[in-house]
């Protein structure tokens, strides 16, 4: 079975995205599994993990109550706010819905980048731990390290890196470090692992199978086909890229894997990472 690690929906009436202006003309409609499905039956998707894409626990509750109504989600990653001194009892009530398996911050828009080594998050996290869930980490390599005292403060907390900590690729490969450097010492904690979603977002207009290839290659090089699953980032793919395109595009990059790791790549590592 494949599974897309990463995706989402929204309706933008529902006014709390926001990074979602009607300047962004590709996206600013509402994007649910009816626009979704055509495009996973082509690419033998058969279910999907749906993100956040709002800082709100209303939008979590949207979340959760499409994935309710549509067999296809199989997970939903929602929003609390950890330091409030209520997350805990919000992780706890949204821990009783099937389809939660964890939460995102949407780290790369604080305006402090170390706010994810703060020793306050600890009563959310133990929440989170307690109920065996997950946490994805969006961040940029500006906050790999204050990402890496968190991750080695939870070394219990099952952690995704999304969009490959967002490589800088429309800089061309020169500027690949201190990008790769930091992939490679946070690959080196068993906790961790990352998704291969988001890269044609990061490079420039006309990118090739050649032109992120780089990119994965490290990826599979520092944390191995085992911690590696793959997301569409669909519909933010839409800005550079489409849904079969990057399907097609990430299979030609990981042909070299055998059977049994393309498996786990594209739905195995997913479904045992999320509990789904």
């Amino acid at each position: 079975m494949q599974i897309d690690a990463h995706q989402h929906y929204w309706n933008p009436a529902r006014g709390d995205y926001g990074w979602l202006t009607p300047e962004l003309t590709a996206l600013y409609r509402t994007f649910g599994p009816e626009d979704l499905a055509p495009l996973r039956d082509a690419a033998g998707v058969s279910r999907t993990v749906v993100v956040q894409a709002a800082p709100t626990v209303e939008e979590t509750r949207y979340l959760l109550d499409l994935a309710r109504r549509d067999a296809s989600i199989a997970g939903v990653v929602g929003w609390v706010p950890m330091l409030d001194p209520y997350a805990p009892a919000m992780i706890e009530e949204f821990a009783k819905e099937p389809a939660f398996k964890g939460i995102r911050p949407m780290l790369q828009d604080l305006p402090d980048d170390a706010w994810i080594a703060a020793p306050e998050l600890a009563p959310a996290v133990d929440v989170l731990i307690a109920h065996d869930l997950a946490f994805d980490a969006l961040i940029f390599t500006r906050h790999a390290e204050h990402f890496e005292t968190f991750a080695r403060r939870f070394p219990r907390l099952r952690i995704v890196v999304d969009h490959g900590a967002k490589p800088p690729i429309r800089d061309g490969i020169a500027a690949m470090q201190p990008w790769a450097d930091a992939i490679a010492r946070l690959a080196t904690l068993p906790n961790l692992h990352c998704k291969i979603s988001g890269l044609a977002t990061e490079a420039a207009p006309g990118w090739t199978d050649d032109t992120l290839r780089p990119y994965v290659d490290h990826l599979l090089q520092t944390f191995g086909a085992s911690r590696l699953m793959w997301g569409s980032d669909w519909p933010v793919l839409n800005l550079n890229g489409d849904y079969a395109r990057w399907h097609a595009s990430a299979h030609a990059l990981l042909a070299a894997l055998n059977d049994a790791q393309r498996d786990a790549v594209f739905g195995a590592n997913a479904a045992a990472f999320y509990r789904l």
